[in-house]
Order: structure tokens, then sequence, then C-alpha cells
């Protein structure tokens, strides 16, 4: 494909650094340092020019491009320039990225014939909503064909080795010693301190992730910027009571002002643990860390185990410090970049009968192919596909089952794959080609 990217940021960079070695990519941003900086370590073609101006449009050497992503750090820019592109170019797709909600709307969409808005605080704001409701989770993920979901959770240091074997549901794969793999065998061990991903539906999976005894209402999020707020202002309309701490008066203010006084709004002058004392914090259900500083969410983390917090959610920032917040058992939840990322990453490998979605920080993806209505499918044998390192599976009449002989499709079945991300272009390949 034929992609041009605006905004040579962090988002920007990554998916340039992505997209390059299988497209041919075009990075638009007005910092031309910057964009020296990632020609030397990829191969992609700069433009150096503003991308609201219809001139630096027209330096690109194609006429009709495949993909349009706009990530710059201004909404007012991510939109204008995919206004003023369709006057230059002939696109097919865009994709923006924006940070305010009220943009949301099926009607801009369609009169700036954008294909979808990313809206990457509001992503992270409802990953932490969704562990509301599985207090045991570390992560849910939901599929739009099926009432499947893919659910992490990290297994208590102190449990015993124990060897399972699962009929309802499935275990498709494990985070051990910072490495990932997706279980081969029919009864899967796991030990202490792994990070589980199980896949199945809800009331199959109910005793895993909740617990009688816990009832998540009582937060407190550190970080009163964007995202902060947002979260805040989430938990709030679900009916949860919370405290939002931050040192920056101004934030402090700013985010009364937008929460209406409805949370209780905590300004600390320095990063001293007595503030768990001081503003009873330790009888929070949860804690949430918002900075985009992951050294900052991980101390402030630990902090908040240590005062008798069992919840610990950290939004992060950086891979680096993913591992590292696993190890410490900290929820890790995507930050806005790395969100949008793996959205936009998400979105463009998607179609209308195959859905993609990354999982495990990237190390691992799971695809979703539906059998529809008039599909050529229908009724064909189908052989699966024999990979290592991967598991795949079929559901039939909303039953799930090993997908592991010849078996003949009908008309609503899926067909799901589980690969690690080295593997994710075969399966790809052969799932679109089916």
């Amino acid at each position: 494909m034929k992609i041009i990217i605006a905004g040579a940021g962090k988002v920007g960079f990554n998916l340039a650094k992505t997209l390059s070695i299988a497209h041919n990519v075009i990075l638009i941003d007005k910092n031309q340092e910057a964009l020296n900086n990632i020609q030397e370590n990829i191969d992609i073609m700069p433009i150096c020019g503003n991308v609201e101006d219809y001139n630096t449009f027209k330096m690109v050497k194609y006429d009709t491009i495949d993909l349009f992503i706009a990530v710059t750090n201004l909404d007012n820019m991510n939109l204008i320039a995919s206004m003023v592109i369709d006057i230059a170019l002939d696109v097919k797709r865009k994709f923006v990225r924006l940070k305010d909600h009220c943009f949301d709307h099926e009607e801009i969409k369609k009169k700036l014939n954008i294909e979808q808005f990313i809206f990457p605080i509001q992503l992270a704001s409802n990953t932490i909503l969704s562990l509301l409701k599985y207090p045991k989770a570390n992560n849910i993920k939901t599929f739009q064909y099926a009432d499947y979901k893919l659910i992490s959770i990290i297994i208590p240091s102190n449990f015993i080795a124990q060897t399972f074997t699962f009929e309802s549901f499935r275990i498709v794969g494990i985070e051990r010693d910072k490495h990932f793999f997706i279980p081969q065998e029919e009864y899967v061990e796991i030990l202490p301190n792994d990070l589980v991903y199980y896949f199945g539906l809800e009331e199959d999976m109910y005793i895993l992730t909740h617990s009688d005894n816990v009832n998540i209402t009582k937060c407190v999020v550190f970080g009163a910027d964007n995202l902060g707020m947002t979260i805040t202002s989430d938990l709030l309309n679900v009916g949860c009571e919370v405290k939002l701490i931050e040192k920056d008066l101004q934030l402090c203010n700013k985010a009364d002002e937008y929460l209406k006084g409805k949370a209780d709004i905590i300004n600390f002058k320095y990063g001293s643990h007595e503030i768990f004392e001081s503003e009873n914090l330790s009888n929070a259900d949860i804690f949430i860390t918002t900075t985009n500083n992951d050294e900052f969410n991980i101390i402030k983390s630990l902090e908040a185990r240590d005062s008798g917090i069992d919840k610990i959610v950290a939004i992060n920032n950086e891979m680096e410090y993913y591992n590292l917040m696993h190890s410490l058992q900290i929820t890790a939840v995507r930050g806005p970049k790395m969100s949008a990322y793996h959205k936009i990453m998400e979105e463009i490998s998607s179609s209308g009968v195959v859905l993609k979605k990354h999982f495990c920080g990237g190390k691992a993806i799971v695809f979703m192919r539906k059998i529809f209505a008039n599909s050529k499918l229908i009724g064909k044998k189908i052989k699966p596909l024999k990979l290592n390192d991967s598991s795949l599976y079929y559901i039939k009449d909303s039953k799930l089952y090993t997908f592991s002989n010849t078996i003949i499709l009908e008309e609503n079945d899926l067909i799901v794959s589980f690969c690690v991300a080295s593997d994710s272009d075969k399966v790809a390949q052969w799932i679109y080609e089916l």
C-alpha cells in the first residue's frame, strides 16, 4: 500500500517503522531534524512541510494514496489535514487520531470522509473501566463477532504450581519470565507469577475473574492531566467515589472545574509516602497511576501496595517498562500513545470479515474470521493451519472447539487463531485466503 503518515512523533515513528517493512510510507512533519533521524533508521520517504497546506501534499509523487493516517499532537491540525489531502490527492482510507472526544460523531466522519477516529485517551480509560467488573483480571478484550472474551490474570506469587485442563474455555497464552508462549499440550502447568490468557464465555470464566468479597467502588487516581481527568470522570459516571491526586495546583484547579466538584481533588507538593496515611488512601479498592512517567507510576504503585491497596493499575507508556510492571504484579494498561499505535495497526489489518487484536504488549495476536450468510466458504472443507507457536479454534453454535482436523464451515461459524507476533503474517495470509 501507499501510506501517508502526518506527524513524526512517537506514534508516527512507530507506525512508519512497522508499516515500512511491507508498504511504501511517506512521513510528513515540519521538523526536518526529526525526519532526518527517522530516515537514518527506516526506509521511508520524508516530506518536510505543513500538513494543513495543500502544497505539501502536492509534493507527493503518487496521485492515489491507499491510507492516510493523521497523528500530530493537535486535533485541529489532524482534522484540517484530512480535509486538505482530499483536495490534493485521491485517498481511499483515512484514520485520524483525536484527543477530544467531542468529535466522536458519525456525521463528522461522514462529512470528512474519515473511516476511523482514534481516541487513545478514551481507549485507555475504557480499559480501566473494564477492570471494575472483573476484579481479578489484568486485562479484558472483547470481540465484535462473539460473546467470547480474552481475559488475562496475573497468578499470585504464593500460588502452588498446578496442572490444569479446561473444556469450556482455553488457556491461549502464558507470559513467564518475560517470555510469551502458547501452550500446545492438553494439560497446562501454571506457575506463580505467570500472566495467563484465558479465552471463553464470561459465565464459564466467572470463578477466575470475580471475587465474592471484592466490590470496586473507592478509587484513587494519581495524576490530573487529560488522561487522569477522563478516567476520573468515567469512574464517577459509573458511581465510584474518586480521590484525584496531583502536585500541580493549576491542574488541580482545572480538574475541579472539569469535574464540577464531584471528585475529591488533593494537591500535594512533595512525593511523600505520608499522603497515603494523611488522606486515608489505604481504604481504596483500586489505585491508578496515570502520568506519562512510567518510573513515577511504578514507584507510586509500589507505595500503594505497601499501604495495603490490593488492586494496583499503572499506565504503561514505554514498552521497556512493561515487563518490569508485570514482574512487580502491577496491572499495566496501555497509555494513549501505545493505545493509538495498536488500535491503528489493528484497524489496518482488520476487514469486514476478519478482526485482529494485539495482546501481551504486542507479543501475540488473535485473528477472528466470521462466516457470513453470503460467504463462499459455507459448505467448504477447511484444513487447519499447522504452526508450532499458535493455537487454532472454531466456534459453532456458541461452543468452542479445537480446530485440529478438517471441518465443514456453516453460516455464523467463527475461526479463531492465537499466534506469536513473528507468525502473524503466515496466519494472516492463511485466514484471509481461506
